[in-house]
């Protein structure tokens, strides 16, 4: 999404008052996107390949959901051990965060496919996910990829102000202990979209007009389709468990929580350590409203890279852990984020740009922890 300047009034989940409109730089003189687009451009064309999804993405796609189905079918066919049924919850939500990382998530950015209508199919996995796709559309790939780590416009650093993302936030007593609760957080993501998230998000961003795609907000069909994926989700994954598993009901609701739980550790900790480090920055625009960087710079100095050597991660984060790529090509399929990471590199370094990057997700994670416990303290009073 190559968005340079957006005529929306975004931020106001943070405050009630109406937040200018943020500009990106237009200078540079030097031609750093230009240079590389043309590069990533050319790798794809010399090998006369499709930047959308290939065969690994549809074998990866018909494993995690098989991780995310196979699982529930067995829990509602078959007795078992109670112990291996909370197992299986755990796995369900391994596979809720494969699905939404490697498919619901190329499939929304339009990256799955050539074919739109396998994109909106693949980006509709986010129902059975709890989630909804205009909320997504319009907090992942407009806010959050516009207006990545500036505070009051990127929703994902707002974190129901329970965590302290950033310099530029509100500081509480409570955020003295984030470092140690964020954790416990970061688990309820996925269930927070299936109790309160999507009613007030969509409330707010069609209040305010705000879409995911080209053309006016339709109000009723948005609503409708949230309250009946909402009705269908709880039935799949609540009623019917109830009704064919023989357990006591509030068993079948640890379960759901376990499942939920699980996929929203997972989900927080990868979607964290992509933008929450010492690495990164939360810039401000000036007075003019206008941010220092062109758009895509901006990207080099909000986002870093971890564990990309990992062949395990590589495939099971959906190229997440390539947040740099991603970022700066985000209709590109995450299947060829490897490749491309050497010439954005290679450009970067040119261009006496960052390229930030951890080379472990334990190092990612060390300075993930740090940096809460950073943005813990109490901010110091100028004079």
């Amino acid at each position: 999404m190559y968005i340079f300047v957006m005529n929306l009034k975004i931020g106001e989940s943070m405050t009630t008052k109406s937040i200018p409109t943020i500009k990106f730089s237009r200078n540079d003189a030097r031609g750093f996107f230009k240079t590389l687009n043309k590069r990533v451009n050319q790798y794809f064309k010399d090998r006369n390949i499709s930047k959308t999804g290939n065969w690994k993405l549809y074998v990866k796609t018909f494993v995690m959901f098989a991780i995310y189905i196979v699982p529930y079918f067995l829990l509602l066919t078959i007795e078992m051990n109670q112990w291996l049924q909370l197992g299986l919850a755990v796995l369900i939500g391994i596979g809720m965060a494969g699905v939404g990382m490697n498919v619901m998530h190329d499939g929304n950015h339009g990256s799955y496919s050539k074919h739109p209508w396998v994109n909106k199919l693949m980006g509709s996995s986010i129902y059975i996910l709890a989630g909804n796709v205009y909320n997504w559309k319009v907090q992942h790939n407009v806010l959050h990829h516009t207006y990545t780590n500036i505070q009051g416009h990127d929703e994902d650093l707002d974190a129901g102000r329970i965590l302290r993302f950033s310099k530029n936030a509100p500081w509480k007593r409570f955020h003295k202990f984030q470092h140690y609760y964020s954790i416990f957080v970061y688990g309820l993501l996925t269930l927070n979209w299936v109790l309160t998230a999507d009613y007030t998000q969509m409330k707010r961003y069609i209040k305010r007009k705000l879409n995911g795609k080209v053309g006016p907000v339709k109000p009723l069909k948005e609503w409708s389709t949230l309250v009946f994926t909402k009705i269908l989700y709880v039935s799949i994954w609540v009623v019917l468990p109830m009704i064919f598993i023989d357990v006591a009901w509030w068993k079948v609701l640890i379960g759901f929580f376990v499942m939920h739980y699980t996929a929203g550790l997972i989900l927080s900790l990868i979607f964290q350590l992509a933008h929450i480090t010492e690495d990164v920055i939360m810039p401000l625009p000036d007075n003019t409203g206008t941010m220092k960087n062109t758009w895509a710079i901006h990207q080099l100095f909000t986002t870093v890279n971890f564990s990309t050597k990992n062949k395990i991660m590589n495939w099971f984060s959906g190229g997440l852990n390539h947040q740099v790529e991603h970022h700066i090509f985000p209709h590109i399929s995450h299947v060829h984020y490897t490749q491309i990471a050497k010439i954005v590199k290679e450009t970067a370094k040119e261009f006496n740009l960052p390229y930030n990057e951890h080379n472990t997700t334990r190092k990612a994670l060390a300075s993930h922890f740090r940096f809460l416990k950073q943005m813990s303290r109490k901010p110091s009073v100028a004079l």
